[in-house]
């Protein structure tokens, strides 16, 4: 998913701003800083309603066990539940098509819109998985995702080459994913996993790297924004596929 829109930085163009070294240093530092902050909030948002939703859409039985709501399940088990999964992508997808043409303002809107859709997607994790578990999942994705990321953002090599080669590999994960939603077999999802770890951690280096190439010190503020709103989607997606990906392969499920 996180390959929506790897064409973004020639869509805006731009010449390279003439400004002194130190000026676009500067600038490139408040464009990524702009870039993680967004990303930040979108996790913010998509944790807190996670959080939220899995609080009405679960209750605890008499007998100390988890139990569903009439909330938890319509979202769940109705086909309520395949809006759920299905309404991210059509985010993203909208997204990746409109955003030149969107204004600053709604571009971040419609960029908290997603995480907030997201958040409502992944409270589903809530209920198969330990709270101890999405922690620990959680903190390990982000110590791994600020490695990954600063290593982008500060080597010298070209990462393009190893990109083409992890969008092949992306392509494949999904197709093999699509067809495990018939299969359904755990050895498969085992692998899927750990490919998906392995994939989504080089595109994270990768993106980073793109994000980076995207500035020009001659954008104008609506232009620089959407920037950072775009990368911040493309980093986020990539944070999250690692989590889900390391959480079904170290959560402990809920009995």
């Amino acid at each position: 998913m996180s390959d929506y829109d790897r064409n973004a930085s020639a869509r805006w163009g731009g010449s390279v701003g003439r400004a002194g070294a130190a000026e676009i240093d500067q600038g490139l530092r408040s464009y990524m800083l702009g870039v993680y902050n967004y990303m930040t909030l979108g996790l913010g948002v998509t944790g807190l309603v996670a959080l939220g939703a899995n609080m009405l859409a679960t209750t605890t039985t008499a007998a100390g066990k988890m139990a569903l709501t009439p909330i938890g399940q319509a979202l769940y088990l109705s086909p309520l539940k395949w809006a759920v999964m299905l309404a991210p992508l059509a985010f993203v997808l909208f997204f990746s098509f409109r955003i030149d043409r969107m204004s600053a303002a709604a571009a971040r809107n419609m960029f908290l819109a997603f995480a907030a859709v997201m958040g409502l997607s992944l409270s589903t994790v809530l209920v198969v998985f330990t709270g101890a578990s999405v922690v620990r999942a959680f903190f390990i994705t982000a110590a791994a995702f600020g490695g990954l990321s600063l290593y982008g953002y500060m080597t010298k090599r070209d990462l393009s080459a190893f990109g083409s080669f992890l969008v092949m590999g992306l392509i494949g994960l999904i197709l093999a994913s699509l067809v495990n939603l018939f299969v359904q077999s755990s050895a498969m999802q085992f692998g899927l996993s750990v490919l998906s770890v392995l994939i989504f951690a080089g595109l994270t280096a990768w993106d980073t790297q793109s994000i980076k190439e995207m500035y020009y010190a001659s954008d104008d503020y609506e232009t620089a924004t959407k920037k950072s709103v775009n990368g911040a989607l493309m980093l986020y997606l990539d944070f999250i596929n690692i989590f889900q990906s390391l959480l079904s392969l170290t959560g402990s499920r809920n009995e």
